[in-house]
């Protein structure tokens, strides 16, 4: 008796199987542009939130979405590639651009389901938008609006003191106790930052008989 015709069942085996690797490399492909190009809207709208051009920052955030949508439409039928690492980043950085440009404008801020990512990317992108804030918060002092470099301080800290309350893995919330270290570290120079020049521009006032400049960040950094 003639057994199997090893080659022709191999080809028919396999057959299905390329047959899913084309479209599986092919959504890869789509995906990977498409994450990229909301990578680069996300940078462009947290660049247009610190310039204080809020209209075209919300356009880049629009782009971002439109892009991340793709990218997620393209990935959902291969799990293990939505879950390599590039889909997380794009979300990542889309939660990023969102979250700051709320806590910069003062609107609520967008939850896991408003903004249509995972938890750990959320969570991440929620530290990194509190990080950002530094910059804004250094163009303040140079404008010497001190009073709104105060207020972004605060959020800075109220965001912090909720994420080191997040006790998870690293597995399951994307390493999220190192971003939140980078974040304690970017709070504490904003913190001496705004200390400092609070300091000088009420020794200044002072020294020139004014109203000094209202503030509680020195007699908070000196725990009175």
């Amino acid at each position: 008796m003639n057994g199997p015709n090893r080659a022709e069942e191999l080809q028919g085996l396999a057959e299905p199987v390329r047959t899913y690797l084309d479209a599986a490399n092919q959504a890869r492909e789509k995906g990977l542009a498409a994450c990229r190009k909301t990578i680069r809207a996300c940078g462009s709208a947290i660049r247009y939130v610190h310039r204080l051009q809020p209209d075209v920052a919300s356009s880049s955030v629009g782009e971002a979405r439109a892009a991340l949508a793709d990218a997620q439409l393209a990935l959902q039928p291969y799990p293990a590639l939505a879950n390599a690492g590039f889909l997380h980043d794009a979300e990542k950085e889309y939660a990023e651009a969102m979250l700051t440009v709320a806590l910069v404008s003062g609107a609520p801020l967008p939850s896991v389901g408003d903004v249509g990512v995972g938890v750990p990317a959320w969570l991440n992108g929620l530290a990194e938008a509190a990080s950002e804030l530094r910059r804004h918060l250094l163009d303040r002092l140079r404008d010497g609006e001190l009073a709104r470099a105060e207020a972004l301080l605060t959020a800075m800290e109220d965001v912090y003191d909720l994420l080191v309350t997040i006790d998870y893995p690293d597995a399951m919330t994307g390493g999220l106790r190192r971003t939140t270290d980078a974040l304690r570290a970017v709070l504490e120079r904003s913190r001496s930052d705004l200390t400092t020049t609070l300091l000088q521009a009420r020794l200044q006032a002072a020294i020139e008989g004014r109203e000094p400049p209202a503030g509680d960040y020195p007699r908070r950094a000196q725990g009175v």
